[in-house]
């Protein structure tokens, strides 16, 4: 494989494990946000915040982290005959449908940035009690489907290596 390719794997690779692990401790931030919610409820002054800063947490916690989980090959995956496929039929069948899975994320990335767009020229808020600014959750949600679709694209690079022989 030509020496882009391989400094491209590398350095996404290395990118997505970065933010992957970031993005494994926000688990932490949610229960810590829980936390306060409870005991603020305890003492009954409930917060109005924490409920949907929990889930903003969430979302940065589960798509920047997809990335990662996609790097390491624990996905989930149907594995009732790819299994049983050898190494370089496996590489053959995800080559093909990584297309696929690159189609979705660019048209999902197209409707995040739209959204994002819209959030920014409007000051989107949340209709809610709290009223928080939506252009922040947004921002990293197209964020998540860049990384994605980057470590979509190592993967087809890593299936072509195997086809033709090579490793990465």
């Amino acid at each position: 494989m030509p020496g882009w390719i391989k400094s491209y794997v590398r350095w996404v690779e290395a990118l997505n494990y970065r933010v992957g692990r970031f993005a494994m401790y926000l688990l932490f931030v949610i229960m810590g946000i829980l936390l306060w919610s409870s005991i603020t409820k305890f003492v009954r002054v409930p917060s109005l915040w924490t409920l949907e800063m929990a889930q903003f947490t969430l979302v940065a916690y589960y798509l920047l982290g997809a990335p990662y989980t996609f790097q390491l090959g624990t996905n989930v995956r149907m594995d009732l005959l790819y299994s049983r496929l050898r190494p370089r039929t496996q590489a053959l069948w995800d080559a093909f449908t990584v297309f696929a899975l690159l189609f979705y994320l660019c048209v999902m990335l197209y409707g995040a940035v739209d959204s994002t767009i819209y959030s920014f020229d409007t000051g989107e808020r949340n209709p809610t009690a709290w009223r928080p600014v939506l252009w922040p959750v947004k921002v990293v949600i197209c964020l998540s489907f860049v990384l994605m679709i980057l470590q979509a694209m190592v993967h087809l690079f890593r299936d072509i290596a195997i086809l033709r022989g090579e490793e990465i």
